[in-house]
């Protein structure tokens, strides 16, 4: 148990905060002007990938350089691909960017070199934004952003191995989210709530699917954890090689944030553009995990054209509510001993109209359905009411852990997190560990502890006593009240004293209505 806390320790200092992102964000965001978030977003982490792929090849330029007498190219490309890293052509190499930081036209120069990237490393063709040259954007404005982000090294050996620019890329994901509130949703989900998911399915190996990635924050949450973990606890020294991606996203310009997250990280995925339910990029998957938080409640997917559609095997979803058509998608693309953790809207727990409880009823009857953890509201930019997780598994009894067959395991935080601001709450590592250790413990994993129901908190409940409850979800209704520490006070002191101290406020306020009749009266205001 020991060597497990360690691990986490070492993966909650690598995950520590490098100390200026808030800084550079505030000097990006005072250049913004009158640019909407939802577009400089794209301007901003367009010209900090710009800068990352420079520094990594710069880096390697000069290595190479220094063994020109062994034969090495400097100006060879796959000098670089050799290393995994992007051949920067020189019109596009940050040096001469910078050097045209002040020329009116700098917004040409720089999409210029986006298409001389892209044009060099098809895996980033059609990622790059390459709308510098605008009209209307300030070249001036774009010429001091530059001056800025010339100022950081993220792209070099050492930045690297400290994930500097992933570090700065995630924080200023975030903070676009925030600036962009409900839309923002759309292609953020707070690290927190991505980490807990991946903390509770632990996808150590095998094909890790998303099919609404956003941004790709789960995917890179699922190599954190991997390299954080890289040696024992379970998994036999894997790297994060041993994961295999595969993930799709319809908004074209969230498909390019969620390729340039990867590529900055060294990670390699099958990304997809397209509607997933209307055309699935990935029509064979058989994935060993799925995580997702699929936008909540959608009304037009589609859902009338689809209505014979094979993935339907628990009921056909209701056309104006996609929720079950996201959980049976999932379903379709797990692996016979799979595992899908994701995020649905807190209706889809107990939901009866248009077929959702006979859907719910039948995942549950089929015993798919493993955990539920109901988490407090204000979690997420897009939306400030609470959320829940749903975790399914294809067979409870695969021999991993213990069989878990016509059980369900109900957990309740929504008291757990910490208010970072007046309108955003954050799940601590604390929340994290006490949720996922519970998980852990229920399903038997070695190492987690013993289990054992908590009033208030957890409770695993049987499938008979879930048809009970009519096939709702809701935590709250299995895991009971929370017990109250017993103060020592005797039942018959504690009434009598607290009946006392009611009557006294009882007179108390009486006296005080009468003292104000009596001022009244004195105004001429009498009854």
């Amino acid at each position: 148990m020991a060597k497990k806390k360690s691990k986490e320790k070492k993966a909650k200092d690598n995950s520590a905060p490098i100390g200026y992102e808030s800084e550079l964000w505030q000097m990006a965001d005072a250049l913004r002007g009158s640019v909407d978030a939802a577009e400089y977003k794209h301007v901003v982490l367009g010209l900090i990938f710009l800068k990352y792929v420079s520094d990594a090849f710069e880096e390697q330029h000069e290595r190479l350089i220094e063994l020109k007498d062994q034969g090495a190219d400097p100006e060879d490309p796959d000098e670089y691909r050799a290393v995994n890293i992007f051949w920067v052509p020189p019109a596009a190499r940050w040096s001469a960017i910078q050097d045209n930081a002040k020329q009116p036209d700098i917004g040409r120069i720089i999409d210029d070199a986006m298409d001389a990237i892209e044009k060099d490393n098809p895996s980033l063709k059609g990622v790059l934004p390459k709308d510098y040259a605008r009209p209307g954007r300030n070249a001036r404005s774009l010429g001091q952003l530059i001056d800025l982000i010339s100022n950081i090294q993220v792209g070099d050996e050492e930045s690297r191995a400290k994930d500097v620019l992933g570090r700065i890329y995630e924080y200023f994901l975030s903070q676009f989210a925030s600036a962009e509130g409900k839309k923002g949703g759309q292609f953020y989900t707070p690290t927190h709530v991505v980490r807990l998911l991946v903390e509770m399915i632990e996808p150590f190996k095998g094909r890790v699917y998303d099919p609404c990635c956003g941004s790709g924050g789960m995917f890179v949450q699922s190599d954190k954890f991997i390299r954080a973990h890289a040696s024992g606890n379970g998994n036999g020294g894997s790297t994060p090689r041993d994961i295999a991606i595969y993930g799709q996203e319809s908004n074209y310009t969230t498909w390019r944030l969620a390729k340039m997250n990867l590529a900055i990280r060294g990670i390699d995925g099958q990304i997809a553009h397209g509607d997933t339910f209307h055309n699935d990029q990935h029509p064979d998957l058989k994935a060993d995990y799925i995580l997702a938080n699929p936008p909540f409640n959608i009304s037009d997917w589609g859902g009338e054209r689809l209505k014979d559609d094979k993935r339907w095997k628990y009921g056909v979803p209701p056309e104006g509510n996609a929720n079950f058509a996201w959980v049976q998608h999932m379903l379709h693309h797990l692996a016979p001993g799979g595992i899908a953790g994701f995020v649905l809207a807190n209706g889809s727990m107990s939901s009866n109209q248009s077929g959702e409880g006979e859907i719910r009823k039948a995942l549950v009857e089929a015993d798919l359905v493993d955990c539920m953890v109901a988490l407090p509201g204000q979690l997420f930019y897009s939306v400030q009411i609470p959320v829940c997780l749903w975790f399914l598994a294809r067979d409870r009894q695969d021999g991993r852990f213990r069989d878990r067959r016509g059980e369900v395991l109900f957990i309740d935080a929504r008291k757990m997190g910490t208010m970072v601001d007046r309108t955003h709450r954050t799940l601590t590592d604390e929340d994290l560990h006490k949720i996922a250790g519970t998980y852990h413990a229920w399903r038997g994993e070695e190492g987690a502890g013993e289990y054992e129901d908590i009033p208030g908190f957890c409770k695993s409940a049987s499938l008979e006593e879930i048809g009970k409850h009519g096939f709702v979800l809701t935590p709250g209704r299995y895991v009971g009240i929370e017990e109250q520490e017993d103060d020592g006070e005797p039942f018959e002191e504690k009434m009598e004293r607290l009946t006392t101290q009611l009557w006294q406020q009882m007179n108390d306020g009486q006296s005080l209505d009468n003292s104000i009749k009596v001022n009244l009266e004195k105004l001429g205001y009498g009854a």
